[in-house]
């Protein structure tokens, strides 16, 4: 059983900036139709909160968000489920990048020294420092979308592990990688490795779900890049549009068990997001 302390993506300010794009809103928009005063939005927005509920209440009917874990993410008390059951052993891999954290995960059978490596971190330092010592070999590695923060350390890892094959989004440009499909099924020592296209944060972007090959119970994971997080999504760099459908695919495919890992803050469920994330409210 895994609880995580670490610190969520995203603050009130950052989901409403994010809600009131999706919602292609200014905030003087949302002043007027939540009636809500225009400078507590703007604090708000610059992560200075004075809002009660009444007033989150009305902004979260308004943004089409989930009013439940919007109120518990303005409180700061938004809830983390316990990781239970992973069939394999995850070493999360946080690297600091700007004001924040950026993740890659390794994935390993718990009895071996190699695994699956999935996005590189920030810088090779940064790998470095976070590299977990019984890991000895990387059979592949995986990329789920080219930002610096996401494989800063790839070189390194190619040259350090001997050139094990990278996959990464077609065309997402990523040098020396082979370019994976959507629904494309990769088979490794224990594990399956299935692609799932998930545009939309940026254009080339897949999120990848690992299953054990050996056990017969136990979720798959859900390496989510920077598609959505614990209390939050990605930013739409490419297309609003296109995030939200990817994220509706996600969530109406894979069980509610399904552990996700994403790019940035804690570890959380799919089922844990369905019933808690502002932005799930299909």
């Amino acid at each position: 059983m895994v609880i995580e302390r670490t610190p969520l993506e995203d603050e009130l300010g950052d989901v409403l900036d994010k809600a009131l794009q999706h919602a292609g809103l200014t905030a003087t928009s949302l002043a007027e139709r939540a009636q809500v005063n225009l400078s507590k939005i703007r604090d708000a927005i610059d992560y200075r909160y004075d809002l009660n509920g009444g007033e989150l209440s009305r902004l979260s009917r308004v943004l089409g968000l989930n009013e439940v874990g919007f109120c518990a993410l303005a409180g700061g008390n938004y809830p983390l489920p316990e990781i239970l059951g992973l069939p394999f052993c995850l070493f999360p891999l946080r690297m600091p990048h700007g004001i924040g954290v950026a993740n890659a995960y390794v994935v390993a059978d718990c009895s071996k020294q190699t695994g699956l490596l999935f996005d590189a971190g920030s810088t090779p330092a940064a790998l470095r420092r976070v590299w977990p010592t019984r890991i000895r070999q990387i059979e592949a590695a995986f990329i789920t979308h080219p930002e610096t923060e996401h494989m800063g350390g790839l070189s390194e890892v190619r040259e350090f592990f001997g050139a094990p094959p990278v996959f990464a989004p077609r065309g997402g440009q990523v040098a020396g990688a082979t370019a994976v499909s959507d629904g494309t099924i990769l088979e490794f020592s224990g594990f399956s490795v299935e692609v799932l296209a998930t545009p939309g944060h940026v254009e080339a972007h897949n999120s990848y779900v690992v299953r054990s090959r050996t056990a017969a119970s136990g979720p798959g994971l859900l390496l989510s890049g920077d598609l959505f997080f614990a209390g939050s999504i990605g930013g739409a760099f490419f297309c609003r549009e296109k995030l939200k459908s990817s994220l509706r695919r996600l969530f109406n495919r894979l069980p509610p068990e399904t552990v996700v890992a994403p790019g940035h803050g804690p570890l959380t469920t799919v089922g844990h997001e369905l019933r808690y994330n502002p932005f799930v409210a299909f």
